[in-house]
């Protein structure tokens, strides 16, 4: 277990400088974990890779620049391998590709690069619209997916020493935090500071795009587990959430506009002739969230979950939808829990179905995932 970041601080957190440490925990057999390397930084560490069939181990810092170590056997020492001037300002994430034997990264100079890791050379470089907060890459196909501060997502097809955009595709309205790829499934999933996740069917050559919203802060973190086919989600007040993606979900409807409501046909308030001609007050437009129809409050009163659009938390409905939802409808698709901690980084592995969340109170803590995710 590497960890990023400086002891726990007493409460000035506002004076302590950025922690340049890496350390690395090992687990002894009382189950206790200790430290083992405590390595200083030439700068403040901002984003990390480990690959644990080489043990190498991919560190973005803050000036960045991108230091590769290579991990003893024993996890008990460090030895430097490789050093990239990858970027003008800060690295925001590091991938490195053992398949490829490329390290992508990106940085807030919005440049998106991959190097070549034997040789340490620059292969190539994308210039993005903003900076880059998430980033995956699909081995098969040499497609890049990054997902910026514009919310915006982009398909980038990398080659030995160019790239082609593919395409983009935005469905947030805050900006991308996370991004995880199931190659299996071929399904891209983005999670953001709007609250929300997409998922975007690539595969399925459909353009199938399902929201799934339950969180009520950004969501900070997203880990598949394929083989129970089940997303883990957290976001920054601490929930994390865990989706079942083994049922056949559906698309939230696009909204429909109307000059007045599509149940009761009253104008809504900027449709002044109507109003005028029926002497009638103007009401607010709302949406029903299953069909998508402009309709007014009292057309819309109720509330209901709908899971299988994604929607965990009540929602907006037209009454006659209302009706239509069974009890069966309303079965929750996914379980919720409280980390008690405000999370800024997580990892899943689904070896050991162990999960690790990392908090902005400088703790980390590990969870057993076994019980929810089989």
């Amino acid at each position: 277990m590497a960890e990023l970041g400086g002891p726990k601080q007493p409460h000035n957190h506002h004076k302590t400088p950025h922690s340049r440490t890496i350390r690395i925990w090992l687990k002894r057999d009382s189950g206790q974990y200790w430290p083992s390397v405590y390595h200083t930084m030439p700068d403040s560490c901002s984003c990390m890779s480990f690959n644990p069939e080489t043990r190498r181990l991919s560190m973005g810092m803050e000036n960045g620049t991108i230091s590769e170590f290579i991990l003893s056997e024993d996890y008990n020492k460090m030895t430097p391998a490789q050093t990239y001037q990858a970027h003008q300002g800060r690295v925001t994430v590091v991938l490195f590709v053992l398949e490829m034997e490329w390290v992508l990264s990106t940085g807030q100079d919005k440049n998106f690069t991959w190097h070549c890791s034997e040789s340490g050379t620059q292969l190539g470089l994308y210039r993005t619209t903003a900076w880059v907060s998430g980033l995956q890459f699909d081995v098969e196909t040499r497609h890049a997916f990054v997902g910026d501060y514009s919310g915006q997502v982009t398909i980038l097809k990398l080659e030995l020493d160019s790239c082609s955009l593919v395409t983009t595709f935005k469905g947030h309205t805050g900006n991308v935090t996370a991004l995880c790829w199931d190659p299996v499934q071929r399904v891209l999933f983005s999670g953001s500071s709007d609250h929300s996740i997409i998922m975007w069917d690539i595969g399925g050559c459909k353009g199938t795009a399902i929201e799934l919203q339950g969180h009520n802060e950004k969501v900070q973190g997203l880990c598949y587990a394929p083989h129970s086919r089940q997303l883990i989600s957290c976001s920054s007040d601490g929930g994390i959430v865990i989706w079942n993606m083994d049922v056949t979900r559906q698309e939230t409807p696009e909204w429909l506009d109307s000059d007045s409501c599509q149940k009761c046909e009253q104008p809504f308030f900027w449709n002044f002739k109507q109003m005028w001609d029926s002497k009638k007050i103007g009401l607010r437009q709302h949406h029903c969230r299953k069909c998508g129809q402009a309709v007014c409050g009292k057309c819309s009163a109720k509330r209901s979950t709908i899971p299988l659009m994604g929607f965990e938390f009540e929602v907006r409905v037209c009454d006659s939808c209302h009706e239509s939802i069974t009890d069966e409808d309303r079965a929750p698709t996914a379980t919720f829990h409280d980390s008690k901690h405000s999370i800024v980084y997580m990892h899943y592995e689904p070896t050991t179905g162990w999960l690790l969340t990392s908090g902005a109170d400088k703790v980390v803590k590990l969870w057993d995932m076994t019980p929810v995710v089989s």
